[in-house]
């Protein structure tokens, strides 16, 4: 698709905004999801580019990653400083992995050519759209440094102010934010959230209830996800065991999948980690496509647990290792586990029998009845 440059109003406009960025599976799949559902509506949309960044101090998400580092052992220490100084390989795979997500983002995601950022919003953008949508993705989480009052939509008319499953990905709002969230949340008439933890956020912070609908991406069937699907040409031609963790996989964890690999034969497929530069340069569509055809799929990611149910695959999902309880992000997988009756394909709580399986006939029929509920709520804040 190509970018739009918006000079004028346009008839049935809609704005996304949403966490921007070329380098995350979830974050812009979501955003093309909420993109396709909106057009199939009968809108025009496109996402408006947000290059805010506010430094949050000792409570930003930079600031916690250099915790963590610290708190690593001595080796994880020099493996991780190794990676570092080999950095003329890791550059290079880094543009190639970029280079692959803007593309994804050049033909499917309608994007401004403009930018706004704190001070600098054009004048007239109030008039360029008939709404404005806050989600989805972690648009609301106070740590995130480019999260900000823009993500609120302070700066267009109220009654245009509309939200879809924007996400906290905290357990609670830092208490030097609270007051600004008070007030950013108070100005939303219609809020909606993904997780039943950022309800009860709201429901403190405002005694507003909020409608927990489900992530965009799951507004899409299998078959349309299918359509924008791509192997990978390092894609094993046999069966493959599937791994995709953002905070990190332990030691444990390692042994545990080798050890089902090696008793099913299985090659091993790690997705998002420099020690498996053969699939870091991998894509959206490379990665719904790896999803589909694993055997299983090991993760701590919202998103992974999400593509597994719409493909069929069989999954084990981990707390996320690395953040303090409030900021492991695990809520949203709380809730989707809890949704679609999957509570059992946690690590913690699988049984080796069920590893390679899953029975997902229930799960099915409530993402069947949630989907038509969320398409409802949507079109009715935009009142069709």
């Amino acid at each position: 698709m190509s970018k739009v440059n918006n000079e004028g109003r346009g008839m049935n406009k809609i704005a996304i905004l949403t966490l921007n960025g070329y380098f995350n599976y979830g974050n812009i799949l979501q955003n093309y999801a909420l993109q396709n559902i909106i057009e199939k509506l009968g809108f025009e949309c496109e996402t408006i580019i947000n290059t805010t960044y506010v430094d949050k101090g000792e409570c930003s998400i930079t600031k916690n990653r250099k915790k963590i580092f610290l708190e690593k052992s001595f080796l994880e220490k020099i493996e991780m400083i190794k990676y570092k100084l080999n950095n003329k390989k890791i550059r290079e795979i880094n543009i190639e992995r970029e280079s692959i997500f803007r593309e994804f983002s050049k033909e499917y995601i309608n994007e401004t050519e403009y930018t706004i950022k704190l001070g600098e919003i054009p004048r007239d953008i109030n008039q360029r759209y008939d709404y404005f949508i806050s989600g989805s993705d972690q648009v609301w989480n106070p740590n995130d440094p480019m999260v900000s009052e823009i993500n609120f939509m302070t700066f267009v008319d109220r009654n245009k102010r509309l939200t879809y499953a924007p996400s906290f990905g905290v357990s609670k709002i830092p208490k030097m934010y609270q007051d600004k969230y008070i007030e950013f949340l108070n100005g939303l008439d219609n809020i909606s959230v993904r997780e039943y933890e950022g309800a009860k956020i709201i429901k403190d912070l405002t005694g507003k209830n909020a409608q927990v609908v489900l992530d965009p991406t799951m507004l899409l069937d299998k078959s349309e996800w299918m359509k924008i699907s791509k192997s990978d040409k390092n894609k094993p031609k046999g069966k493959y065991i599937l791994t995709y963790f953002l905070g990190g996989i332990s030691g444990d964890t390692k042994k545990k999948i080798k050890k089902i690999a090696k008793e099913n034969k299985f090659e091993i497929v790690n997705l998002a980690t420099l020690k498996d530069m053969k699939h870091y340069a991998s894509g959206p569509s490379e990665f719904i496509d790896y999803i589909n055809d694993a055997s299983v799929f090991f993760t701590d990611s919202f998103h992974g647990c999400v593509f597994s149910l719409l493909m069929e695959t069989p999954f084990v999902v981990y707390d996320r290792n690395g953040h303090s309880s409030e900021e492991k992000m695990n809520s949203r997988i709380d809730t989707f586990l809890k949704k679609f009756d999957l509570e059992e394909r946690r690590a913690r709580f699988i049984s080796k029998e069920c590893i390679l399986k899953c029975d997902y006939n229930n799960s099915y029929k409530i993402l069947k009845y949630e989907r038509k509920k969320s398409i409802e709520y949507l079109k009715s804040i935009l009142k069709i």
